[in-house]
């Protein structure tokens, strides 16, 4: 049986783990506040920029030197910039509490920490 961590190596990396978890998280929170009429903007809007984050990581991970996985990292956390603006607008529209947006950007935080910490240490110290 072919070991599948080994294959895919992003799918071991706890960012992309976390990632995963957070893109679900707030993919459950928009589905159950977010009014339909905004399904086709703002909704598709967040979602894209979720998926971004995760798909940028699993893209970067098999580029052919750190620093290209390294970019990658940065274009994942850039989109995770655009999420909190989402986050930002739906606040601002009350599709979510001050309460839900401050849980999802406290998340968010850790996981820009996350990336900036493995972006810097690929550029450091390159994954063997």
């Amino acid at each position: 049986m072919i070991d599948l961590n080994i294959k895919f190596r992003f799918r071991k990396f706890k960012i992309y783990i976390d990632a995963r978890k957070f893109v679900k998280e707030i993919k459950e929170l928009s589905l159950r506040k977010f009014p339909k009429a905004v399904m086709f903007s703002l909704l598709s809007q967040l979602w894209r920029a979720l998926d971004s984050i995760i798909l940028n990581i699993a893209e970067g991970a098999d580029r052919g030197t750190d620093k290209d996985f390294a970019h990658f990292l940065n274009q994942s956390h850039t989109s995770l910039n655009e999420v909190v603006a989402c986050l930002d607008v739906a606040l601002d529209m009350k599709y979510v509490s001050e309460a839900e947006h401050i849980d999802a950007l406290e998340k968010a935080a850790g996981l820009a920490d996350q990336l900036t910490a493995f972006r810097k240490s690929l550029l450091n110290n390159p994954i063997k």
